[in-house]
């Protein structure tokens, strides 16, 4: 299993601010199954590239494959209109998992790769909706996304100069001006954003200062409950 508390959150927003801005229905419960599925197959794999092709860590990549195989293609039976992504997380895959590969699966680019995977699917989900998108609606989920987008992109920094790239001055501060950035940009969107913003600005600038050896599992909780947070505010203005 994963080991990176925060990234269920990451995984698991996206395509349920999707389905609950174009009205949920019950596909939206086979996309979410077959995403989480998915990404086990991924990490499983990911894993294997990195050990060198060992036999040992090959029982998870048969066992999370075959159960995406099944998942995915009963999702495809019932929506085949999905097949319109293929492409686009096919070289999207391509290029993590040539990372995984040259195991460098930590790198800024992958991580880069990773959050435009999660986040495009709000409109993967979207696009499963109960109600006919108007000119409007689909607007705000593309704006949910970018907003999605730009708020994954902040945890990336945030979490590396608090493990990796802890005690660089640099990245804190890229980290910092970052975050006071978005937060300036939320409060063009809404107040509510702007506010949310200022909020993970401040902990971007004080938390890695305050508390530098917070353990990774209480990172990741952190990073969950921001997720709530952003998600619930998306939701609420847009």
């Amino acid at each position: 299993m994963p080991q990176q508390h925060g990234a269920w959150a990451m995984l698991v927003v996206p395509p349920v601010v999707g389905a609950v801005m174009s009205g949920v229905t019950w596909r939206h419960a086979l996309l979410l199954v077959a995403w989480l599925v998915a990404y086990l197959a991924y990490n499983a794999v990911g894993l294997w590239l990195r050990s060198g092709r060992k036999a040992r860590y090959l029982p998870p990549v048969r066992a999370y494959g075959i159960a995406a195989v099944l998942v995915g293609g009963a999702l495809l039976v019932v929506t085949p209109g999905l097949l319109v992504w293929a492409p686009v997380y096919a070289v999207l895959l391509g290029v993590s998992l040539t990372a995984s590969v040259r195991r460098a699966d930590r790198s800024w680019s992958n991580d880069a790769v990773t959050v435009v995977a999660a986040c495009l699917m709000t409109l993967v989900a979207a696009g499963l909706g109960s109600r006919a998108p108007a000119q409007a609606a689909r607007s705000a989920v593309v704006l949910a996304a970018v907003v999605l987008l730009a708020y994954f992109w902040g945890t990336v920094l945030y979490v590396k100069t608090m493990i990796r790239e802890r005690g660089r001055r640099d990245v804190l501060a890229w980290s910092i001006g970052y975050h006071v950035a978005i937060a300036a940009a939320g409060f063009v969107v809404h107040p509510l954003l702007g506010g949310v913003g200022v909020l993970l600005a401040a902990r971007a600038a004080v938390v890695p200062r305050r508390w530098p050896r917070a353990t990774p599992k209480a990172i990741g909780i952190g990073e969950i409950v921001a997720t709530t947070a952003v998600a619930v505010v998306t939701l609420a203005v847009l």
